[in-house]
């Protein structure tokens, strides 16, 4: 039975690396955002404004405890999943975590191309997107680092560099 849980903050490609791992293993990916929009109907935008941070929370814990209930899957969690409850305990328990580290140059350069789709980077400038990525990173990472595994990524703008971190993530692994 493999599962395996990759968390990380925004940008930090755990979904893009994760369907390759999921594809290139002959296993399921989810994605925790994804999953909790399917369930319920609405996206976590929608979900965050009608229930506020601590509700979203508290349903983002349940589908968690949902999905690492799952055989043979790779998991990608939203960039704040970690930091809430017993959340990062409780994923260490249940899989083989991957927390996906990027540098905050690395990070602006990817949300920099999705900025318009994440709601909490929509209206940043391009200074203040930099502040805040390096201000929110160093206030998760001690939770990030709890992972059972730290796997350093750098820009994943082809194929060819997603497949080579793929490759080394599962060597890492042992998968």
């Amino acid at each position: 039975m493999i599962r395996v849980i990759l968390i990380g903050y925004m940008g930090a490609g755990k979904t893009t690396v994760g369907k390759a791992l999921a594809n290139e293993l002959g296993l399921t990916f989810y994605d925790l955002d994804w999953y909790i929009e399917d369930r319920y109907h609405r996206t976590v935008a929608q979900l965050f404004a009608e229930r506020g941070e601590e509700g979203f929370r508290k349903v983002e814990q349940q589908m968690l405890h949902e999905v690492a209930e799952f055989e043979n899957v790779i998991i990608s969690c939203g960039g704040g999943t970690p930091c809430f409850f017993n959340n990062m305990e409780y994923m260490n328990e249940q899989a083989q975590t991957v927390y996906l580290k990027a540098t905050p140059d690395v990070l602006y350069r990817h949300l920099k191309m999705s900025k318009a789709e994440r709601p909490l980077l929509k209206y940043k400038t391009e200074e203040e997107l930099k502040e805040y990525i390096k201000e929110s990173l160093a206030q998760r990472q001690n939770f990030y680092e709890k992972a059972k595994y730290i796997f350093d990524v750098e820009l994943l703008e082809n194929q060819t560099k997603i497949k080579d971190s793929v490759r080394l993530l599962r060597n890492l692994l042992n998968l």
